[in-house]
C-alpha cells in the first residue's frame, strides 16, 4: 500500500509542474570585423584606368556570431590618424552607419577613390578605415582585424605578385610595371603558394614575362611585331641617339629609350634613372 502512495505522489507532482520559458543566455553582442586575407594594406592605382574620375573599392564585413531576422546597423569610419587621403579630394565621404541585411553574416562596402587631384600622378596617399559595432554589434575584436588602409594614387605601385617573380622580373620600378603592361598580356601574375594547384600557371606566367623580356631587349622589332599595340619609337632631336617609346593616344607619357654607343645597345630608363635590365 505504502509504494501505491509513493507513485501516487509522483504522477500528482508531474503534471502540477508548468514547463517554465527560458531565454537564451547571451555574455556579449556579436562582434563585425573586415573580412581579408592576412595582408596590411590594399593596394590601388588609376593608372590601371586612367579615364576613370573616380572608382570603387568593396569593403567585406562579416559578423562573428550569429545571423538574425532582421536588418542591423554598424559604424564604417576612417582613422584619422593613419590617413593623408582628404575628404572630398581623394574620396567620397563615409556615411553615418551601414547595414547588415537581415538573413546574412557578411556584406560589402562601397568606397568611392577619386581621381580628380592631379597631384595623385606623382604621389601616393592612404585612406585607412575601421569598422566597429555602432547600434548593434560589439567592438570586441582586435583592431587589426577591424582595420585596412588604402594605398592609392594615379601611378603605379608594385603588386603582391612581383616579390614572387622577382628571381625572373628583377627589381620593381614603376616604368618597368607600366612596359609588362604593355607588353605582357596581362595585369597580373600568380602569387605563389597562393592556392594548391598555384604551380600550374607557371608556364603562362613564363610566357607573359617572356613578352616583356622581348620589348626589352628588341624594341625596335616589338614596335614593328606589334601594330595593334599603337606605340611608337621617335628619336629624340638632342643628337644623343636616344629615342622615346609613346603612345600617339598620350603622348606626354614617354619612356627613354637610351642608346649607349660603346656597347651599340639601346636600354629603356626608369624613374629612378636606372637602366631596366632583364
Amino acid at each position: 500500500m505504502k509504494r501505491y502512495l509513493i507513485i501516487t505522489m509522483l504522477v500528482s507532482l508531474l503534471f502540477s509542474c508548468k514547463k517554465d520559458d527560458i531565454e537564451p543566455y547571451s555574455l556579449t553582442k556579436d562582434n563585425i570585423y573586415l573580412n581579408y586575407a592576412n595582408t596590411d594594406s590594399l593596394v590601388y592605382s588609376f593608372a590601371y584606368h586612367p579615364e576613370l574620375a573616380k572608382d570603387t573599392i568593396w569593403v567585406p564585413v562579416i559578423i562573428s556570431g550569429k545571423i538574425t531576422h532582421q536588418d542591423r546597423r554598424f559604424e564604417l569610419t576612417v582613422v584619422d590618424s593613419a590617413t593623408t587621403a582628404v575628404s572630398g579630394r581623394h574620396y567620397e565621404q563615409l556615411k553615418p552607419f551601414y547595414k547588415m541585411p537581415a538573413g546574412s553574416g557578411t556584406v560589402k562596402i562601397p568606397v568611392v577613390l577619386l581621381n580628380t587631384d592631379t597631384a595623385l600622378a606623382n604621389k601616393s596617399v592612404n585612406l585607412t578605415i575601421r569598422v566597429s559595432g555602432g547600434e548593434d554589434f560589439a567592438s570586441g575584436l582586435p583592431e587589426k582585424i577591424r582595420t585596412k588602409r588604402i594605398l592609392y594614387s594615379n601611378r603605379l605601385e608594385e603588386p603582391a605578385w612581383w616579390s614572387s617573380w622577382a628571381g625572373n622580373l628583377g627589381k620593381y620600378s614603376r616604368v618597368k610595371h607600366q612596359l609588362f603592361l604593355i607588353s605582357s598580356g596581362t595585369t597580373d601574375l600568380v602569387i605563389a603558394n597562393s592556392y594548391p594547384e598555384w604551380y600550374l600557371e607557371i608556364p603562362r606566367t613564363l610566357y607573359y614575362i617572356a613578352n616583356t623580356s622581348y620589348l626589352l631587349k628588341y624594341p625596335f622589332q616589338w614596335v614593328s611585331e606589334h601594330p595593334e599595340a599603337g606605340y611608337i619609337l621617335e628619336k629624340r632631336n638632342d643628337n644623343t641617339g636616344d629615342y622615346d617609346f609613346f603612345s600617339p593616344s598620350a603622348p606626354t607619357r614617354r619612356f627613354l629609350l637610351k642608346y649607349y654607343a660603346s656597347v651599340n645597345k639601346y636600354v629603356f630608363i626608369d624613374e629612378n634613372g636606372d637602366q631596366i635590365l632583364f
